[in-house]
């Protein structure tokens, strides 16, 4: 039922013309590609919260989920990344996230979704207490965030009972999750971080998806 986004199509259809292009050139044909223009990309829809509205988040926020956006605001993980992080992909000792798998729709993937998203992320203070703290809680589990069966969280059922809820209650304009990404990279450059190194946690190629 979905379709695939612009910047998706765009990158098969480049891949596409300059087979064709290659094609034409060595068997002297007029490449059909030819005149083809990129399909247009829109902007993000970049709605991030202030930093006084993600404290107020975290300190109503249920206790139970409460080192779960803690870890989503502050290292800019994909919803798939944090629901699908298992414990033996965090390191303590280096105070390092470990991103080398995603939970798409349900299934895990162990290939993330770009090469630049197979990254390890820094663990700030605050990620790395709630970590502690979480550790204490679903440590016997082999996923970091999980359910009571030690199953991974279903995203839509977190989203509506939790997650909605919450903003309501909190009068703040309803946003989807992953606006706590977006979050995480405006505090990063609030506070003065290298760009080249937000983008690396990231997961992005550049600095210029981040800009």
């Amino acid at each position: 039922k979905e379709t695939l986004s612009p910047r998706r199509i765009n990158a098969i259809m480049n891949v596409l013309g300059l087979i064709l292009k290659e094609a034409s050139d060595r068997f002297k044909f007029t490449c059909p590609f030819y005149n083809i223009k990129p399909l247009k990309i829109p902007k993000s829809d970049v709605q991030p919260f202030t930093l006084d509205e993600v404290l107020s988040i975290l300190e109503s926020v249920r206790e139970d989920y409460r080192n779960y956006y803690t870890v989503r605001f502050f290292t800019g993980m994909r919803t798939g990344e944090v629901d699908g992080l298992r414990w033996e992909f965090v390191d303590f000792e280096r105070r390092l996230i470990l991103v080398r798998e995603s939970i798409v729709a349900g299934e895990v993937e162990e290939n993330t979704k770009t090469i630049e998203s197979n990254r390890e992320i820094l663990m700030s203070q605050r990620v790395y207490e709630a970590l502690v703290q979480q550790k204490r809680r679903t440590g016997r589990e082999r996923y970091v965030f999980c359910t009571q069966g030690g199953h991974p969280l279903d995203h839509n059922n977190v989203t509506k009972r939790v997650w909605y809820p919450l903003l309501r209650y909190l009068g703040l304009k309803l946003r989807r999750p992953y606006q706590t990404r977006h979050t995480a990279a405006t505090l990063w450059l609030a506070a003065g971080e290298n760009p080249e190194w937000i983008a690396r946690q990231m997961g992005h190629t550049s600095t210029e998806m981040l800009f």
